[in-house]
This record gives C-alpha cells, sequence and structure tokens, in this order.
C-alpha cells in the first residue's frame, strides 16, 4: 500500500508539475520509447542473472507489495518452538528429542507453531542445529562459527534480487539517452520538415531520457529498498534462532537463552516479555484459539 501511494505521489507531482508549466501530456505519451527502456532493462536482466535469481526477483517484488515481513504471532511462534525443545532438551530422553527433529510435521511442538512449520527453510534451519546440541560433540563457539557462516550465505542468497534489480535500475539513465539518440536520428531523417513538426520529434526523444530517470530513481530505487527492508526482517528470524541456542549451550536456562533471542529483534517489532511469558505457558495459544 505504501509503495502504491509513494508511487502516486510522484507521478503525480511530477505530471502536475509539467502541465503547471503549460506543458501538454500527449507529448509525453511516447510508448515506444518506454518498449525501448523496459525491454532493454529487462533483457539485460534476464541476461545478467540466472532463472532461479529471475524468479526469486518476482517473489521479492510481491513480498515488497505486501510489506511481508515477520508479524508477532510469528516472533512468539520461533520463541515458543525454542522453548519448548530447550526445555525439552533440560528433561527428556534424547529419542524423544529426535522425534520432534525428525519428523517437525508430525511434531506437537512443531504443530502448534503453524507459522514457523509452514517455514520450511526455518525449520530445518532450527532441526539441524538441535540435532548438533543433541550430539553433544560440538563446542558452543563452533556451533556460532557455522551458524554465522550459514546466516551469511543464506541473507547473501536472500538479497540476489535486491542486488540484481538494483544494477537493471542503475541501467535505465544510460538506456535512457540510448532512446533519446535514436528519436534524434528519427527527427534528423526528416530535417527538411517544418520546425513545428522538427521540434516535435525531438521533444518526443527527450521524453526517452527523462523515462529512463524516471524509472531508475523513482521506481526501482524504492523499490530495492523496500525488498532489502522485507527480506532483511524475514532473515531475523534466523539469528534469533541463532542467539537462543547458542545462549542455551552456553549454561544459559531456557527462559533466559530465549530473552538473547528476543533481544535481537528491533524494538518497534519486539514482542514483550509478557507475551513471551504468555506464549511460553500456552504455546502457539493465539493460533489455536483461532
Amino acid at each position: 500500500m505504501m509503495i502504491i501511494l509513494g508511487f502516486v505521489i510522484t507521478i503525480g507531482c511530477v505530471l502536475g508539475g509539467f502541465m503547471a508549466m503549460g506543458g501538454h501530456l500527449d507529448v509525453l505519451f511516447q510508448p515506444f520509447e518506454l518498449v525501448i527502456i523496459g525491454g532493454a532493462g529487462l533483457g539485460g536482466f534476464i541476461m545478467a542473472n540466472p532463472i532461479k535469481v529471475v524468479k526469486d526477483s518476482g517473489k521479492a517484488l510481491g513480498e515488497a507489495f505486501k510489506f511481508a515481513v515477520p508479524k508477532d504471532r510469528e516472533y512468539l511462534d520461533i520463541l515458543g518452538v525454542l522453548y519448548s525443545l530447550m526445555r525439552d532438551l533440560r528433561t527428556k530422553p534424547r529419542n524423544e528429542i529426535e522425534a520432534h527433529i525428525d519428523n517437525p510435521e508430525e511434531s506437537s511442538i512443531f504443530q502448534s507453531a503453524p507459522t514457523v512449520l509452514k517455514n520450511k527453510q526455518l525449520t530445518v534451519f532450527i532441526c539441524d542445529y538441535v540435532r548438533l546440541i543433541i550430539i553433544g560433540n560440538a563446542r558452543s563457539h563452533e556451533i556460532e562459527a557455522l551458524m554465522d557462516e550459514e546466516l551469511e550465505t543464506m541473507l547473501a542468497d536472500r538479497l540476489k534480487p535486491y542486488h540484481a534489480i538494483t544494477a537493471m535500475g542503475d541501467s535505465f539513465p544510460a538506456i535512457g539517452i540510448v532512446a533519446a539518440v535514436l528519436g534524434v536520428i528519427k527527427a534528423m531523417g526528416k530535417i527538411n520538415e517544418s520546425p513545428e513538426v522538427l521540434g516535435g520529434l525531438i521533444g518526443a526523444a527527450l521524453v526517452g531520457t527523462m523515462l529512463g530517470i524516471v524509472l531508475s530513481y523513482c521506481v526501482c530505487n524504492p523499490l530495492t529498498s523496500q525488498i532489502k527492508i522485507v527480506r532483511t526482517k524475514q532473515h531475523r528470524l534466523y539469528t534469533i534462532v541463532k542467539q537462543t541456542l547458542i545462549a542455551y549451550m552456553n549454561g544459559s536456562v531456557p527462559q533466559v537463552a530465549l530473552e538473547y533471542g528476543r533481544k535481537t529483534i528491533g524494538n518497534s517489532d519486539r514482542p514483550s516479555i509478557d507475551a513471551v511469558e504468555q506464549e511460553m505457558m500456552n504455546p502457539g495459544g493465539e493460533s489455536k484459539a483461532a
């Protein structure tokens, strides 16, 4: 919604200012200039990126428009899952814990947190490191180093659409110049026409430069900024898992280890201590009630 609102304000101000100066909107209607710029940019985007990144870019744009960042329920679900697993690690035999992490779809712990179970990558991440804790041979600093390496790789993968679309946006001003030059070439082919005709052709050519700049700085840049915000916030869920499990491995009781994870959440998104305590007493309470 905010993207659409911002786009309407931007285009409204650009076109409104142009009209206020006495400009005519029909001069700006140059669909073939847009085909040249958009087509060249899209073609370069496809050439520069593997198909997986191209598809993920479409998904990232959808997430940006919906602002698909984790909500309170998702934070509480993951904290509830971690608390239940750490509690069972302290009180139950190994085979019972393995039943949860070997088959999370059938686990009562994961079933109480549907937002975690829905996120397959996050579920696998949790199960893999709980399994390492069960084995008992790895030390906490070794696990932390392994987590850091994996988190860095995961974040780099998640931000590939951001870098890919940013590169495409950066190319639009130059492609706009190409479109303008082509328009000037067309105008030079009619050099014998009247000044009115020639002026219209040159004006149409210059629209290409304007479109390239607008597409770059008023469309692509805001979209990529939103993609980065959304993907970084989604990645925060994995940092919560890391900080919580490392604190547990270093000797913290589950309640305290959970606070290590909660503190990695930004102030504006962080659930209250009371909400986390309620989640520990009744995991997935809200989702069950729903």
